[in-house]
């Protein structure tokens, strides 16, 4: 009996999604067989991180920008680990806060909740999607209201969120990325905001074994590279940066962006202007890269980095952590 080949045309978003940079794009593929048992159905990445997403749920669901606190009263810290991406601000009083934007997983745990600021804004737009916190100032709130987000408070959430009753208030609000997801926001699947690296490139640039970000008072950042598990350790106020279940903070991409904080570092009203150019340090397998950001006038635009020599800056697959620099400071970088 002569085999028959069967040209099966794979169709199912979550099973065909390919990523291009950060323009989403669907491409139909075809997989021949030669018994009606044997279909090849490739796995989707997951638009946010990068990664082969082998439970093609990232391309079923939108981004979920949660705000969470960064002070010592906040740690140990939950969920900021499966993050695909993580944002450090700096907010009023010169303290720094985390924008984690969760898609390809989804913790149990999240926070400590906090409140939103101007800078979100800027962040969130080109992702839409849901955007969680506990509340706000007016000015703030009613900035975050001008994105084209789904916005979940504390008493909108239900049993999205929930008060620790053995820590204290306001550092006791947590969320369940489970029930958060619950909540219906577009676009699905959100827009990448990186290009990656094909697997086994070499990354050219210079050897780095120590970064630190210094933001104001207390806040400054250490991050050493670790050449076993290829992603840079967080230290934060002296400390290894442990979450709650026990796991380091340890990014595959540092992303040190200088941006110029408008109304001044610390005051009520500052935000990190994100629209226009400036420049970047991206700190990859190691490696540092150094090059620009840009972004059109729209705040729907996504961000592009490019090397100096205006080539695309990609990332590694996997988490990217973001660090907003006020302009006239940069990172002091050990060899």
């Amino acid at each position: 009996m002569k085999k028959i080949v069967a040209l099966v045309l794979i169709a199912v978003i979550g099973a065909a999604g390919v990523y291009y940079g950060p323009t989403l794009k669907h491409k139909f593929l075809a997989t021949a067989t030669t018994t009606t048992t044997t279909t090849t159905i490739p796995y989707p990445i997951a638009p946010l991180s990068g990664t082969v997403d082998t439970t093609r749920l990232s391309v079923t669901r939108p981004s979920l920008l949660v705000k969470v606190e960064n002070t010592p009263d906040a740690l140990p810290q939950w969920g900021v680990d499966q993050a695909d991406v993580v944002y450090e601000e700096i907010v009023n009083g010169g303290i720094t806060r985390l924008a984690a934007i969760f898609n390809s997983q989804v913790p149990v745990k999240i926070g400590p909740v906090r409140s939103v600021r101007p800078t979100d804004t800027q962040i969130v737009w080109p992702l839409g999607g849901l955007f969680a916190f506990s509340g706000g100032a007016q000015y703030a709130i009613n900035s975050i209201r001008q994105s084209p987000t789904r916005l979940i408070t504390e008493s909108t959430a239900g049993t999205a969120m929930f008060r620790d009753p053995h820590r204290y208030a306001p550092h006791n609000l947590y969320a369940r990325g489970a029930g958060l997801f619950t909540f219906k926001a577009s676009p699905t699947p959100p827009p990448a905001l990186f290009q990656y690296l094909k697997p086994g490139t070499k990354v050219k640039g210079k050897a780095v074994s120590k970064v630190v970000v210094p933001f104001p008072s207390i806040y400054p950042v250490t991050w050493t590279w670790n050449k076993t598990t290829k992603s840079w350790d967080r230290t934060l106020f002296g400390q290894p940066d442990v979450t709650g279940t026990g796991v380091r903070e340890s990014p595959k991409n540092l992303v040190v962006m200088e941006a110029t904080y408008v109304n001044g570092i610390g005051t009520m009203s500052s935000y990190a202007n994100l629209q226009g150019s400036g420049n970047v340090q991206v700190f990859i397998n190691g490696k540092e890269v150094d090059g620009t950001w840009s972004r059109g006038a729209s705040k729907a635009d996504v961000i592009m980095y490019k090397t100096l020599t205006g080539k695309p800056l990609r990332m590694n697959p996997g988490q990217t952590w973001v660090e907003l620099l006020d302009a006239p400071y940069r990172p002091t970088v050990t060899p």
